[in-house]
């Protein structure tokens, strides 16, 4: 029996545990979790959507994965009872600038192999989405929305019914290598031999590897904080689908767009702004330790000179509700700051970040020695979960 422990209890952490338990019983899962209780971070604070491959570089592991991995998460969720919903995304031309890119992005999603894409005609449109103005508009029909936290649930009820354990509240402080096959992993609660580690930490991906290997981590993670607004109740049917932006090839983050969730609710965002603690999710969360590394990064600073304007666009919008309601008027003009309410989700992105100040978007995973470390899976990492983990199992163990 080969002990495998896996660091972080996120919906990748447990998909992974998931899929090992599943498909050999010659392994012994545990999965730490510093928090009280799994996807308490990026996992249970996302917007519950289902990404189907529309936006990536194709060719890339994370166009494939993402194209498997939804089709496996929604089958996952059949079986299993699980909310989800496949309801299609439009995604909104507002320009003729922006009709060329939405042109570009419609041939990138075939190249990725979705299928039923579709422009729609004003008519088409009206009926879908009366209160959405565009010049032109993209039909995704294979894109849907999911209780994540049910998804975590049934993964982490699998793993203990085949034998495993899921430790909550143990922080992992160290590791101390036995050989080449076996290391001594220590949490703040107690030590145990494993004969594989897995690093699946998400916003401390680079920390967690620094601290296993003691070498320095090839990439670098800063936190950006997303926000939502929550669409009061007597006017979320001005919402029906998931409806976004055509997003600017210049940033990595999709826009501002409104989001239809399975509980029935509707919320629009986000905004991307640097958090000043790698969990902050309010804009007085501070950590100093962590708002100097991010702020004195060379990365950083490079990406700001470079995104000045769109930088200074999304920190207004995180301090001014009418700056944030103004994008959302590029998609339904009718929407009004008396719409909306406070509360709505927000999440911490972890987003590597080269020297040069470039956006590393594609998934990062290495081995060293009886380690695995998973340093970069951003959106869609949650819908291509499963698929993941399958091809950590199939090329990484």
């Amino acid at each position: 029996m080969k002990e495998v422990a896996i660091i972080g209890g996120g919906i990748l952490g447990l998909a992974i545990g998931y899929e090992l338990s599943k498909s050999n019983t010659n392994y012994k899962i545990s999965l730490f979790e510093k928090e009280t209780a799994i996807g308490k971070h990026q996992s249970g604070n996302n917007s519950g959507v289902l990404h189907c491959g529309l936006y990536y570089k194709p060719g890339s592991l994370k166009a494939k994965l993402a194209l498997e991995g939804i089709k496996e998460m929604i089958t996952f969720c059949r079986d299993n009872d699980i909310q989800h919903e496949v309801c299609g995304k439009i995604v909104v031309a507002s320009d003729q600038r922006e009709i060329k890119l939405l042109d570009d992005l419609a041939e990138r999603g075939k190249l990725n192999g979705l299928s039923g894409l579709k422009f729609l005609n004003a008519e088409e449109l009206k009926i879908r989405e009366p209160n959405v103005k565009a010049t032109k508009a993209l039909l995704v029909p294979e894109e849907g929305i999911v209780s994540y936290k049910q998804v975590m649930d049934v993964m982490a009820a699998f793993i203990k019914s085949a034998g495993g354990e899921i430790y909550l509240n143990n922080k992992v402080i160290g590791l101390s290598k036995l050989n080449e096959n076996a290391s001594l992993l220590k949490t703040d609660q107690f030590e145990k031999t494993f004969d594989l580690v897995i690093n699946c930490t998400g916003l401390f991906s680079d920390r967690t590897y620094t601290s296993l290997t003691k070498h320095k981590s090839p990439i670098k993670i800063l936190p950006f904080r997303g926000e939502y607004m929550h669409i009061a109740d007597q006017y979320k049917q001005i919402v029906n689908h998931l409806i976004y932006p055509v997003p600017d090839p210049q940033y990595p983050f999709l826009g501002v767009h409104f989001t239809r969730m399975v509980n029935g609710g509707r919320e629009v965002g986000p905004n991307a702004v640097l958090a000043l603690k790698r969990e902050g999710y309010k804009n007085t969360d501070f950590s100093f330790s962590d708002a100097l590394e991010a702020l004195t990064y060379k990365g950083f600073l490079n990406f700001l000179s470079k995104n000045f304007k769109f930088a200074v666009g999304e920190f207004a919008s995180s301090l001014s509700t009418k700056a944030f309601v103004a994008k959302a008027k590029k998609l339904i003009p009718d929407v009004e700051e008396y719409m909306f309410t406070k509360g709505g989700t927000a999440g911490v992105r972890a987003q590597a970040i080269s020297p040069e100040g470039e956006l590393l978007m594609d998934f990062n995973i290495i081995k060293e020695n009886n380690q695995i470390h998973v340093l970069n899976a951003p959106s869609p990492g949650a819908t291509a979960s499963l698929s993941i983990a399958k091809y950590i199992i199939q090329n990484y163990i």
